[in-house]
């Protein structure tokens, strides 16, 4: 396969390995990699990408090589028979997605992020009551105080610190926030060490008791009596502790990562967070902070949302869209439907075993646990060619650059044409 680095080096790039989105990168080299400014997460991104070993480079029917143009019929023609298919998945970036939303419509397709059963807990909650949630911007220009909970916000978004809470040119010259983890083991609380030396503090370390602490949280801060002398493992007089500290503070920020929340009903967790942050805004100022979980699931959530009205979980019939967070879901759907088309072109992961028709269009090293009917290899957003992804606040998007030439097409142009041999 061909697989030309473009010449002009060094290059500014964005990181899309996780929803912060990082557009301070400068690529130097390849071979070996070097990049300025990457974190652990960007440098294995990047590693993989420029030299992932291109195990599955051609196009394939029944695990047969084939060229592109007969894949893409084949692929057509299991939509052309199918009356309720899934297309799952969806590790795409904004314009992969509106090609894809355009074909689940000419198909009556079902739709889910192969991360929606954390993502939707967000969802859910934000449907039920709203809520108050801030930018990147802000918190780096105004928090003096970031809560952490559940969450280990250095392992899922390395540079956070580093960007957000560390940098000391903020609009504002206040100082760095105090960082303080609720449910989280101090072992991963060490990423958060400000570069001085100073320590995160930490509330309980027992993340399955998050949802009784913040329920506490919400009645302390209310001023109700708890009848006891601990609440998940925690004394009751350190979360009154925390509770003054969050009055006190200028411009609060709790931060959450619902794929953290590793407990039944979380929705319900994140719902008592949002309450916090609501009863906090009475008398201070707080916000919200829910980290997305990966694989460009903001920018497929916030492309459907407009093109539709509806987040992922939806499905479309005689073009009309139509939503449910339930029964609309991989593991419903692949009960329920007839075929399955699975997107996944950021990271190589596999499409989910089932015995239904497949189609797979992803990345080149795409591990193939089970023979597709027809698999596509197609070009890595932000390597291969350019792209735009929301960044996980969905304040902004930010552009993705192409950094080599290769022979592969691009998710859009795949999905474009499977889209015309439907016509």
């Amino acid at each position: 396969m061909k697989n030309n680095l473009n010449p002009t080096l060094p290059a500014s790039i964005t990181c899309p390995a996780c929803g912060m989105l990082c557009d301070d990168l400068v690529l130097t080299s390849t071979a070996p990699l070097s990049i300025k400014n990457a974190c652990a997460k960007s440098i294995t991104f990047f590693e993989q990408s420029f030299h992932s070993s291109n195990s599955n480079t051609a196009p394939s029917v029944s695990g047969k090589a084939t060229d592109l143009e007969t894949a893409i019929k084949a692929a057509a023609a299991i939509l052309a028979k199918s009356k309720a298919p899934l297309i799952a998945g969806l590790g795409t970036e904004v314009q992969g997605m509106r090609s894809i939303m355009r074909l689940a419509a000419a198909s009556n397709a079902a739709l889910d992020h192969m991360h929606s059963e954390s993502s939707v807990r967000n969802t859910l909650t934000m449907q039920n009551g709203g809520w108050l949630t801030t930018t990147l911007s802000e918190v780096k220009n105004r928090a003096d105080l970031i809560l952490a909970i559940g969450t280990d916000i250095g392992n899922s978004h390395p540079r956070f610190f580093e960007k957000l809470v560390w940098d000391s040119a903020s609009l504002f010259d206040k100082p760095s926030p105090e960082v303080v983890y609720l449910g989280v083991s101090a072992e991963k609380t060490k990423s958060a060490t400000s570069p001085e030396g100073k320590l995160a503090s930490t509330v309980g370390d027992d993340p399955t008791q998050v949802p009784e602490i913040v329920n506490a949280l919400n009645a302390l801060l209310i001023n109700k009596k708890i009848n006891a002398e601990t609440v998940g493992g925690v004394a009751v007089s350190a979360l009154q502790a925390l509770v003054e500290k969050l009055k006190a503070a200028k411009y609060a920020v709790v931060v959450w990562s619902a794929s953290s929340f590793k407990f039944s009903h979380a929705e319900l967790t994140i719902q008592s967070i949002v309450q916090l942050v609501n009863q906090l805004n009475e008398t201070t100022r707080a916000a919200g902070l829910p980290l997305n979980s990966g694989d460009g699931d903001s920018s497929v959530n916030n492309t459907s949302t407009w093109l539709s009205g509806y987040p992922t979980r939806n499905r479309f019939v005689n073009g009309k869209p139509e939503y449910d967070n339930y029964h609309f879901s991989t593991k419903k759907q692949l009960q329920n439907s007839d075929a399955l088309l699975w997107v996944s072109t950021f990271n190589s992961i596999s499409a989910p075993q089932t015995a239904l028709p497949t189609i797979v269009i992803g990345h080149p090293d795409t591990k193939l646990d089970r023979t597709p009917d027809v698999f596509i290899p197609v070009g890595i957003p932000g390597v291969d060619h350019a792209g735009s992804m929301f960044r996980m606040d969905s304040s902004i998007t930010l552009p993705l650059k192409k950094l080599r030439d290769n022979e592969l097409p691009n998710l859009s142009e795949v999905i474009n044409r499977i889209e015309a041999e439907l016509a």
